[in-house]
């Protein structure tokens, strides 16, 4: 298991619904009503932390590339 810690979101256009389904994508087990609200928390300046599979790492970095 792996743990990200989403420090915070600099994009000039902010896309919430993006960001959200992001979150759910990368993360474990993961509806989209609580993505949404980490994304609320993440765009307030808090630290969201997301635990997702290691087998998925690689997904989930080049998602949060993007």
């Amino acid at each position: 298991m792996m743990k990200l810690n989403l420090l915070s979101c600099d994009a000039l256009r902010l896309d919430r619904r993006a960001i959200s389904k992001c979150i759910a994508e990368i993360s474990n087990n993961m509806n989209e009503s609580f993505s949404n609200e980490l994304t609320t928390i993440l765009l307030e300046a808090d630290v969201v932390a997301v635990k997702m599979e290691d087998k998925n790492a690689g997904f989930a970095l080049r998602a949060l590339r993007n």
